[in-house]
């Protein structure tokens, strides 16, 4: 094993932990080269006796990035080991400490300058093998080592796409530090993940390096969220005068909501920090200048900005702020040819629901699905029941009053359709059998009593469902129920292709229907043919 071949043990005999951030511990050791020697190890263990599979995860996927890292810039894995009945991962040797163990009290200018240089040319480094970290924090940098360097750790989300996204999971199970993340790695912004998600995090830990404290401030996990999308920091220099304006005005371009606004690459931000220290050292001022003049990314970056569809997404948050207010539910109808970008309209609405705790759901019907009942409506509701899983034991028992509240006697309707729901409510016993028709309305009761469970004042939900062309006959049935003003609270948005529906496709009579009972149906004009020009960036 890896523990024989590299002679592993404790410095001092013991597993005497140094420092944890939470999830980790670590503890100083040694290992001999081949020559007999010992040289200095860093030991990471999980913090907790019986770790998560994730936590598990993570210390793997770390030491797979063993030839990616560099030990010059990087805590290098050299192993992976079972001791004592713990896994362990064994990393080169660092004499220094976290940089969380340096915060709570503003540094001094030049000393911040000269740690902050390190940091962001590390981080370049990085970025330069093509990694994205996800996870820059003050606990995941080493600094004070032997060399003067500062060693970047804890690779245990880091990815090697250029780009990727985050789906709009629950914030609790989003891998990475809230108090650090970017808006777009929460799920919620409808932009992708890259390197400038690291760079995001950067700005938070210069700020708190700088002032003492982090820039936003939340209570919980759905308000870290709606900080980093909403609210803007109060700048570093308003906090302290004390602090150079370019020196505040930088970290706040890192802080920048849209990867757009914000520094493209850790060596645009390393050379006006350069710039910084060397008019501080000369003259103990720093003159303001304009920022990221030499901040040119070695790749192309097409932003991700929706154009020519600021009407539609007013309409969408206009409507779901109504359903806040009024607890009216409505229908929001997005119409177009495929690939015209009615699911990226929809998805801008991620970011709307995280202040009053609102939920998404979303289900795509499927043109070879058309026979299974409800498939769609399945899909949407498991993603809202699996992430309840994971709640704590309070949050959970909440919800399970609510669910049994809700379905009454006719939960096992709900189980045998979404059988996870199971483990949150328990078995139920069997529904009476009915007559077809009379079973039918009974299952619409119920799912909708089920739906209102969700659909609440403290925490609205906005449904979508795309494909609407596909969708099977018992979810048409099901779509004008769930306008019926007593499911409260409630934003149902459907999509679909309109040259694929014609005036006798069901979908349209159904819509009628809806209107003649005085559903509320709104429906978005499709992308106009001008907004489909593209732009010179020349």
């Amino acid at each position: 094993m890896a523990q024989q071949s590299l002679n592993i043990a404790y410095s001092d005999g013991s597993s005497q932990v140094l420092w944890e951030d939470g999830e980790r511990a670590f503890s100083r050791g040694w290992r001999l080269d081949d020559d007999g020697n010992r040289l200095a190890v860093l030991l990471v263990a999980p913090a907790a006796d019986h770790p998560s599979r994730s936590i598990l995860d993570r210390l793997t996927h770390e030491y797979e990035l063993k030839d990616e890292l560099d030990g010059a810039w990087a805590a290098r894995p050299l192993a992976l080991m079972r001791d004592a009945g713990r896994t362990v991962l064994v990393l080169d040797g660092l004499d220094g400490e976290p940089l969380d163990r340096l915060l709570g009290e503003p540094m001094e200018v030049g000393r911040f300058l000269r740690l902050a240089i390190s940091v962001t040319s590390a981080l370049g480094k990085l970025h330069q093998r093509g990694l994205i970290h996800k996870d820059i924090k003050p606990a995941n940098i080493v600094v004070h080592c032997a060399d003067g360097q500062v060693r970047l750790t804890g690779f245990g989300i880091a990815s090697r796409l250029s780009r990727e996204r985050q789906a709009p999971e629950p914030p609790e199970t989003v891998a990475g530090t809230l108090a650090y993340m970017a808006p777009e790695q929460t799920g919620r912004m409808n932009r992708s993940i890259d390197a400038r998600s690291d760079l995001y995090a950067l700005g938070v830990t210069l700020y708190q390096m700088l002032t003492g404290v982090l820039p936003l401030m939340a209570a919980d996990p759905m308000e870290w969220v709606h900080c980093h999308i909403a609210r803007k920091p109060v700048p570093p220099g308003e906090r302290l005068e004390s602090i150079p304006a370019p020196v505040s005005a930088i970290t706040m371009k890192l802080l920048a909501k849209t990867p757009e606004d914000r520094y493209q690459t850790a060596g645009g931000v390393e050379r006006d920090l350069r710039r910084c220290l060397a008019e501080w050292e000369a003259r103990r001022r720093i003159d303001d200048f304009p920022l990221g003049l030499r901040d040119m990314p070695n790749q192309l970056l097409i932003p991700e900005k929706l154009y020519g569809r600021d009407r539609e997404i007013a309409t969408l948050l206009s409507c779901f702020d109504r359903i806040i207010k009024s607890g009216v539910p409505e229908l929001v109808l997005v119409s177009g040819y495929s690939g015209i970008g009615k699911s990226s309209v929809v998805d801008e609405l991620h970011k709307v629901p995280v202040q009053p705790r609102g939920l998404f759901a979303s289900g795509k019907f499927d043109q070879y699905k058309r026979d299974i009942p409800y498939a769609t409506l399945v899909e949407a509701f498991q993603s809202l029941v699996r992430p309840l899983l994971s709640k704590s034991d309070t949050e959970l028992a909440s919800w399970r009053r609510a669910l049994l509240e809700a379905l009454g006697s006719n939960g096992r309707l709900m189980i045998d359709l979404i059988p996870e729901l199971k483990l949150i409510i328990g078995d139920q016993p069997p529904v009476p059998e009915l007559p077809p028709q009379q079973a039918q309305s009974r299952f619409q009761l119920v799912f909708r009593r089920f739906i209102g469970a969700f659909a609440r004042p403290n925490h609205p939900l906005a449904l979508f469902l795309d494909d609407l062309q596909w969708l099977d006959a018992a979810t048409l049935d099901l779509l004008e129920d769930l306008l019926r003003p007593d499911l409260e609270h409630l934003m149902l948005i459907g999509a679909y292709r309109d040259n694929e529906v014609a005036a006798a496709h069901p979908l349209m009579r159904k819509l009628d229907a809806i209107k003649a009972a005085g559903g509320q149906v709104a429906e978005l004009s499709p992308l106009a043919q001008e907004h489909l020009k593209t732009e010179s960036v020349f």
